[in-house]
């Protein structure tokens, strides 16, 4: 069982660093009760950490490349635990939100690391076995997110749910630097002007999204910031291009299945977890379960998932990555019209279990591969890049999704005035239309560029497990 502790270290960052994306949700009104702060001025703690994920997985990336990934997963860790104690430690909102920014740079130098490291640890169908298991972990950490949440506030108060990265953070750090090989350095420098402007654009967008959300988008915040955004954007290809040792490869964009899974990856979290905020909002607005009742409600999603991505890891390795990346998009497509179906007015929570159940036999099966997939379309040198391009365009998928679904979810809860529950059961259903869509597009986008065939047997020999150097995976699992 040693060549599984690895993949242990990687997964409880991996853990932490996403569960801290919802744990904050139910907390907020304690908070805001105990820092005397407004209710709206703490959804900050959300959102800062979103936008720094957003805003630093590739220039992390690229340091990753660079100095080693486990020595910037280590520093990530080390990082975002020291400001996980800050965020319990803080007297006021102001620097709860700074100590929250701190953790998301934490969080996405642990981010862009994770999956490099398991792709560099292990081959043949222990890469597939690891990476289910990696898959499953991301996808229970995003929804167990409201129950752990509730359950520490409800029990220790706010703080708790900071406190409790420490010993995580400690036991993964250890593990990590036990078991983990230390890597190679990579060839070359920073791309700090493409680093910088790239910074700049997602940070930009990310922010926009987030205000156009709230505030409107006509909201002249939310247009300035679309438009340095834009413009931030048409400036970053010509310093990628003109880098020595750019951030992001532009000529990576030439593979049609690298292209291709960057779409599917925006598109795959907009779809599958997006509709997830305005469920809970239903949940507890209408239905007036707590917190962690409501919490248990989405547990056929993270349950299903988690179970599927454990099971298929083991055998996704003998197929092409387009087969269980589409499928699974086209099964959350299929959960998403289950929802549309099944929620009305009268609906209690039993109407979102088969839904949320075959949503999560596709998240299950499309999560581990999707973030391998890509990173093993790229040469070796490149695994942190894309690695970190795909986490960032499914950060920015979240972002996106929750602003446009929650202009979809607003509009059709304000023509239904003044029956809630009509309201909600509107606008959940309008909300389960669209991310249907969505992840269909997606699937299409993945079983369109994607064009592989079934990867050939190959030894199960963990690379790295035991100390080797890490090398370049095998031709057979590689996605041209």
């Amino acid at each position: 069982m040693r060549k599984w502790l690895p993949l242990v270290a990687i997964c409880l960052g991996a853990f932490i660093l996403l569960v801290d994306v919802t744990i904050v949700n139910v907390a907020l009104p304690r908070m805001a009760d105990d820092l005397n702060a407004s209710f709206s001025s703490l959804q900050w703690v959300i959102d800062v950490y979103a936008l720094a994920l957003a805003a630093l997985l590739m220039a992390a990336g690229s340091l990753a490349d660079l100095f080693g990934h486990r020595r910037l997963y280590v520093a990530g860790l080390t990082v975002f635990a020291l400001a996980s104690l800050a965020c319990a430690l803080s007297p006021n909102a102001a620097a709860l939100i700074t100590a929250r920014a701190v953790q998301g740079v934490g969080g996405a130098a642990m981010f862009a690391t994770s999956a490099a490291l398991v792709s560099a640890t292990y081959a043949g169908r222990d890469r597939g076995v690891a990476f289910g298991v990696w898959g499953a972990v991301n996808g229970a950490a995003a929804a167990a997110g409201p129950i752990v949440g509730g359950l520490l506030t409800q029990g220790f108060g706010w703080q708790a749910i900071f406190l409790v990265n420490l010993p995580i953070a400690v036991a993964a750090v250890a593990l990590t630097l036990k078991v983990l090989p230390v890597g190679g350095r990579g060839a070359g420098r920073l791309d700090v002007p493409g680093a910088l402007v790239f910074t700049v654009a997602a940070a930009s967008l990310t922010y926009a999204l987030i205000r156009g959300g709230e505030h409107g988008w006509g909201d002249g915040q939310s247009v300035a910031a679309f438009v340095l955004a834009g413009v931030a954007a048409v400036v970053f290809v010509p310093v990628e291009l003109r880098s020595a040792h750019p951030m992001l490869d532009l000529a990576l964009l030439r593979r049609p299945a690298f292209s291709g899974l960057l779409a599917g990856a925006l598109l795959y979290q907009l779809a599958a977890f997006s509709g997830l905020v305005f469920i809970s909002l239903w949940l507890q607005d209408v239905l007036g379960l707590s917190p962690v009742r409501g919490g248990l409600a989405l547990m056929p999603l993270a349950g299903t998932a988690f179970v599927v991505a454990g099971a298929a890891g083991r055998h996704t390795h003998r197929f092409a990555p387009r087969v269980p990346i589409g499928g699974g998009m086209l099964l959350i497509g299929a959960g998403s019209l289950l929802l549309w179906a099944s929620v009305h007015a009268s609906s209690g929570q039993t109407a979102l279990f088969a839904g949320l159940a075959v949503s999560g036999v596709g998240v299950g099966l499309a999560t581990p591969v999707l973030v391998s997939a890509a990173v093993e379309s790229v040469p070796p040198a490149r695994a942190g890049m894309a690695g970190a391009a795909v986490n960032t365009f499914r950060q920015l998928g979240m972002t996106l999704g929750i602003a446009l679904l929650g202009a979809v979810f607003s509009d059709r809860v304000r023509a239904a005035a003044p029956d809630l529950h009509a309201g909600y059961a509107s606008g959940i259903d309008r909300v389960a239309l669209w991310s249907a869509i969505a992840a269909t597009v997606a699937a299409v986008a993945v079983l369109a560029a994607v064009r592989t065939p079934a990867p050939a047997a190959h030894p199960a020999t963990p690379r790295g497990g035991s100390g080797a150097p890490e090398a370049a995976p095998p031709p057979a699992t590689r996605t041209r």
